[in-house]
């Protein structure tokens, strides 16, 4: 661990990394997601894919604490656990692929899963599908298998979002809670598959405290009435993180 800790504080573009974790933090504590899509793009200048994504999502379980205990009383949570469901059915397939493809491979595929998110987003693309548990099931499936495989949980849920007619506040809980605890399921997967390194692990627990406080930041951001103010800094915020880290530049 000592190494792996050294190898971290050593790696440089740290102070990137810091800074894109907090700003992460921020845009998942008032939107509910998009820290992978702020986080990945920058994080993928500096390290290979598979040590950014194991980092990261080790990161994000200070959600756990930042986010997660406002947010779990407004969730769906029969909805959440059956998109959690599959995302444990998906989730090692995903993930296979994260260690077994290339590095360049794995990197234009965040930057280019991004790009196509933040454009559907701009363009106000949504797929609406009933409340149902087999669709509520699809979702989960679909976020394991792209999530396990390029670390971004979010764009699935988000363009495949369910139409319960749902309030945005509740919306925000579920995309926050079930986005979250997909983080934590995902952990001993990571782990069986020899992802977790030290460096890997040094890495997310250094990233710990600055995500935590981009949550906590985002969460006392948040105000239902400016949501349109949110969603136009979150797609300035991840437009920037992928146009910086797109691989022609390194």
């Amino acid at each position: 661990m000592g190494a792996g800790l050294a190898q971290a504080l050593a790696l440089p573009g740290f102070p990137w990394l810091l800074a894109a974790t907090l700003l992460a933090g921020t845009v998942y504590g008032f939107a509910g997601f998009g820290a992978a899509l702020v986080f990945l793009p920058i994080a993928t200048v500096f390290l290979p894919p598979q040590t950014a994504v194991a980092a990261f999502n080790l990161a994000a379980l200070s959600s756990l604490v930042a986010v997660v205990p406002k947010a779990w009383p407004q969730a769906d949570r029969r909805a959440v656990g059956w998109m959690l469901l599959g995302a444990l059915l998906s989730g090692s397939a995903g993930i296979l692929v994260l260690r077994r493809a290339a590095p360049e491979a794995i990197g234009w595929a965040v930057s280019i899963l991004v790009l196509l998110t933040l454009a559907a987003l701009m363009l106000g693309w949504r797929h609406s599908l009933a409340a149902r548990p087999r669709n509520q099931l699809a979702i989960g499936m679909g976020t394991g298998l792209v999530g396990g495989a390029t670390g971004l949980t979010g764009p699935v849920m988000v363009l495949f979002q369910l139409s319960g007619g749902d309030s945005v506040a509740r919306s925000r809980a579920n995309s926050a809670v079930f986005l979250t605890l997909t983080s934590l399921m995902f952990l001993p997967l990571f782990i069986l598959q020899g992802l977790m390194t030290a460096q890997a692990v040094s890495l997310g627990l250094l990233l710990v405290l600055p995500y935590a406080l981009g949550c906590w930041l985002g969460t006392a951001l948040f105000r239902p009435a400016l949501v349109p103010l949110y969603r136009g800094a979150a797609y300035s915020l991840i437009g920037t993180a992928v146009l910086a880290g797109l691989p022609l530049w390194h």
